[in-house]
């Protein structure tokens, strides 16, 4: 699983027929600390995420089993919760992210 944070959406005029009205969202991977790392990528959203959302992800087959109806569809990431609270220990190391409000609450 991933951590990622929600920058804005992806528009596509023409896709595989078995992802139409699903919505993308382009999602900046963040490390342990949730500072970015790597590029900006493209997921599919199945919990109905918006833009600043810290969510989690799935790679790979995962994402495609996360997706409601047809199973073998063509995607590799899938943002499959919206974190609302987490914390982090290790070590001499923490992070707290307290609890927010989102659309959910």
């Amino acid at each position: 699983m991933l951590f990622g944070r929600i920058l804005g959406s992806a528009v596509c005029t023409l896709k595989y027929r078995d992802l139409d009205g699903l919505k993308l969202l382009t999602v900046q991977p963040l490390n342990k600390r949730l500072e970015p790392v790597g590029r900006v990528q493209v997921a599919a959203d199945v919990v109905h995420a918006g833009p600043g959302d810290l969510v989690v992800m799935v790679r790979a087959r995962e994402a495609s089993l996360a997706l409601p109806g047809v199973k073998f569809v063509p995607i590799d990431l899938a943002c499959v919760g919206v974190v609302d609270e987490l914390e982090v220990r290790r070590g001499d190391w923490q992070l707290t992210l307290l609890p927010g409000r989102t659309s959910f609450t």
